[in-house]
């Protein structure tokens, strides 16, 4: 009898276990995303204020946004949250995602050296800056990784008509590195870069590098928020992806990422239009 209720409380407490770990499962997210959100400390301000309001936990992969694409395509997580608006409508026209909303926006920055050999402080151009450090020669750094940034980046070199590719090793280093390893390769090279402003406002090692280039509108730098289509993936839970995402661009997530600020200065402007 004894041998017989030892194995039934066995079973009802490994049965129990199965249930608290399916409902914590069914309770956490995941959401694939970029870098600069991570780095900047913004989730660090926001998940707490969500998990609290709806009890669901928010596990985030930060990787630049070419990569949280690819795992958002793969199925691997349940909300995509990155900053490449082409290639996010492409996501949801291609039928990976359920509908894309505007969440925030901020800006890119060009930095370099103070000594700025190439000559492009306080110009308002972005693509004209570039052809200045092109035709100095002067080293650039480039994240070389298919993220956001990079796919900004590579946009302005193709308004120059440079074919960057053929300079590449050259004065055009590439990291291959996600953005505060890129700016740390610029600060010890004294080199120029391209840069969102959050991930400079949060990076401590600036060495000499200081703002060259900004408020140019092709700068201008938009989020957005995504729930991964559950047709092409069962497994993602939908009800909770989408309480994440109608927080985020409801009053309150917009007010908190409105709040959100680092020495001062805040880093992400909400501007979230259902």
């Amino acid at each position: 009898m004894n041998r017989f209720l030892s194995r039934t409380t066995m079973m009802l407490m490994t049965m129990l276990a199965m249930i608290s770990h399916s409902a914590i499962a069914e309770n956490a997210i995941i959401v694939q995303s970029t870098t600069s959100t991570a780095n900047s400390g913004l989730y660090d301000a926001l998940l707490p204020q969500f998990t609290e309001r709806t009890g669901i936990v928010v596990n985030v992969v930060a990787v630049g946004t070419g990569q949280a694409i690819k795992n958002a395509m793969n199925g691997d997580g349940d909300v995509l949250l990155v900053h490449a608006k082409p290639a996010e409508e492409k996501f949801v026209a291609d039928g990976y995602g359920v509908k894309r909303f505007d969440l925030m926006y901020n800006d890119f920055i060009i930095v370099g050296p103070t000594t700025d050999p190439a000559q492009i402080a306080g110009g308002k151009d972005a693509v004209i800056a570039l052809k200045k450090i092109a035709d100095k020669k002067s080293l650039f750094v480039s994240r070389g990784d298919n993220s956001g940034t990079h796919k900004k980046e590579s946009a302005l070199w193709r308004a120059t008509s440079i074919n960057i590719t053929q300079h590449s090793g050259t004065w055009y280093r590439e990291t291959g590195s996600g953005m505060g390893a890129t700016l740390n390769s610029a600060a010890g090279m004294g080199a120029y870069t391209l840069t969102d402003r959050a991930t400079w406002i949060s990076f401590k090692n600036k060495g000499n590098l200081a703002i060259l280039i900004e408020g140019d509108k092709e700068l201008f730098n938009q989020y957005g928020v995504t729930l991964i289509n559950p047709e092409k993936h069962s497994r993602v839970k939908v009800k909770a992806g989408q309480a994440f995402i109608d927080w985020l661009t409801g009053p309150e997530g917009q007010k908190a990422i409105d709040d959100y600020q680092l020495g001062g200065q805040q880093l992400f402007f909400a501007n979230a239009r259902k």
